[in-house]
């Protein structure tokens, strides 16, 4: 994707020593790069997210453990390196299935050189695989875009988000919105409305932000607006990303979704979950067994913007004392999703082992 016209992905490899990637805290108000040098600020990147986003949370998980490999590769130092990632953010599964990727690539290798030369190459692959699985996933999901289109007779398609599952959830292209770059590329007249996603405000910092960059119309909503525009006929699609998805299809992702998905019912407007075969927990068939990740109160009791004089800086919102609670996923139960999206094609949520018998037979086998 586009960085004022300069294509770039969200983490890469910028010397032997140093994993680069960009600090999404400071979006959308400033462009800053930070580097990772220790595994240990692969961990601070993800649990304080200047990386989020389930598929960058789990390659940033494989480029940390690469870094971990660079200062040292015994047994120990490496488990406690994949333990404390573990440990960072507790709901998206891809963090897990990174970690356990890199593990069993070096598993029975002794030589520390050969680690290191395993790491790198894993690593390596796990960021262009994702990039496969989304551009993938946009093109399977273009012709949903394309059918809209021509029946609204060249009126733009107008698609809903939550939260940012934009190329800055991912390393390239996105998951959600990765249709909706393929739509805008193909010249198919899109136009999407963007949720706020309280209480860091994804959708109005980071979707926003990288739609404006590439160029693609958008209009930033409140949360609570969604609903009230379906209602009135100005949504014809929604499309989310997931950090987890159960074999079932029970869906968990940003705070908020569930609510959007009940009033996509209401309305019988159609709502697709983009989903990589990476975030499918396939040993969870019920989605309330996800884990689900309680944030600081600060987050809704403080709010970060732009000053008039162009600081950035951050204002509290609430009475002194009030305590806040901050759920940062909800579950949207399978019944409420129209259909998922991967980068094999389109199924019902109840149909995913069609598509990835591999993952099916490896709950039998681990019965």
């Amino acid at each position: 994707m586009n960085v004022d016209g300069k294509p770039m992905r969200t983490i890469w490899l910028e010397n032997p020593e140093t994993v680069r990637v960009i600090d999404q805290r400071r979006l959308p108000h400033e462009f800053v790069t930070l580097d990772l040098r220790t595994w240990q600020d692969g961990e601070v990147a993800i649990r304080d997210m200047a990386v989020r986003g389930a598929p960058l949370i789990g390659a940033t998980a494989a480029w940390s453990l690469y870094l971990a490999a660079r200062a040292s590769t015994s047994e120990a130092d490496l488990q406690a390196a994949a333990e404390g990632l573990l440990a960072s953010r507790p709901t998206a599964v891809n963090l897990r299935w990174a970690v356990e990727r890199m593990q069993a690539a070096w598993q029975g290798e002794r030589d520390p050189a050969a680690i290191l030369a395993i790491a790198e190459r894993e690593a390596i692959a796990v960021c262009d695989e994702d990039v496969a699985i989304c551009k993938a996933m946009g093109e399977h999901g273009l012709p949903l875009i394309r059918a809209i289109a021509e029946r609204n007779d060249g009126a733009p398609v107008n698609i809903m988000t939550h939260c940012n599952a934009g190329w800055l959830a991912v390393v390239d292209y996105g998951t959600a919105t990765a249709p909706i770059y393929c739509a805008h590329d193909a010249s198919v007249p899109v136009h999407v409305w963007v949720d706020e996603t309280r209480p860091r405000n994804q959708g109005a910092n980071l979707t926003a932000w990288e739609l404006g960059q590439h160029g693609v119309p958008h209009t930033v909503i409140t949360d609570n607006a969604g609903g009230h525009l379906m209602q009135h006929g100005q949504v014809d699609i929604l499309i989310t990303g997931t950090d987890r998805t159960t074999r079932s299809g029970d869906v968990a992702n940003k705070i908020g979704t569930y609510l959007k998905a009940l009033a996509a019912h209401d309305n019988d407007i159609p709502f697709y979950v983009a989903l990589p075969s990476p975030t499918i927990d396939w040993t969870i068939s019920d989605g309330f067994d996800i884990p689900i990740e309680e944030r600081s109160p600060d987050e809704v009791t403080h709010i970060q913007g732009r000053a008039p004089d162009g600081s950035v800086t951050t204002v509290q919102l609430t009475p002194d004392g009030s305590p806040a609670a901050n759920p940062a996923f909800d579950v949207t139960p399978a019944k409420y999703v129209t259909g998922l999206l991967t980068e094999r094609g389109i199924c019902a949520p109840g149909e995913l082992a069609s598509l990835f018998p591999e993952g099916a037979a490896s709950v039998i086998s681990n019965q």
